[in-house]
């Protein structure tokens, strides 16, 4: 099979899955849209997440993408996870953050691209209390060129575990 057409091909496949989860209600996936530079170069404005969603739960809705693990219905976060939560001074503002590492008070949620303009993560407002956490992110849907390209570790520089601090229409949000 040509690559173009296995791209298709995949493509659609994980667009039907998206559209059947969002569309039917069933599962716990939800659909977010990344907006800011914070989490460059692993993710870019414009890319669009499935997230699996913890037991506190969450809608599609746009977010900014400026050792122990936890459990929820979405199964374990864990050091090196990107992960969606709710901005701690500002629940109605969703972030897109990698967890770095767990404290007795949450999670330390750390941008990739920590010189992004606007930026804000634990350095600012510290660790992340698990029921603000919404999800593990489980898969790039969108652009196609990007869909289904695994988000790890590996996408960003430097980063190491356990180092210490070191689709429906969005909901549009601030960085």
């Amino acid at each position: 099979m040509p690559i173009l057409t296995r791209r298709f091909a995949v493509f659609f496949v994980l667009a039907g899955t998206v559209l059947y989860v969002l569309l039917r209600g069933r599962g716990r996936l939800r659909a977010v849209a990344v907006e800011g530079d914070s989490m460059l170069p692993t993710l870019r404005p414009g890319d669009w997440l499935l997230v699996h969603v913890t037991e506190h739960g969450a809608t599609g809705h746009s977010a900014t993408g400026h050792g122990a693990t936890a459990h929820g219905a979405a199964g374990r976060v864990a050091a090196g996870d990107v992960v969606v939560a709710r901005h701690p001074g500002r629940p109605d503002l969703l972030v897109v953050k990698r967890a770095a590492y767990r404290t007795d008070t949450g999670w330390w949620l750390e941008s990739d691209n920590q010189r992004a303009p606007g930026r804000s993560d634990s350095w600012d407002f510290g660790a992340v209390p698990d029921h603000l956490l919404v999800g593990r992110v489980v898969a790039r849907y969108w652009p196609p060129s990007r869909a289904g390209r695994r988000i790890a570790i590996s996408g960003t520089p430097g980063w190491e575990p356990d180092a210490g601090p070191v689709a429906p229409p969005p909901q549009r949000s601030q960085q």
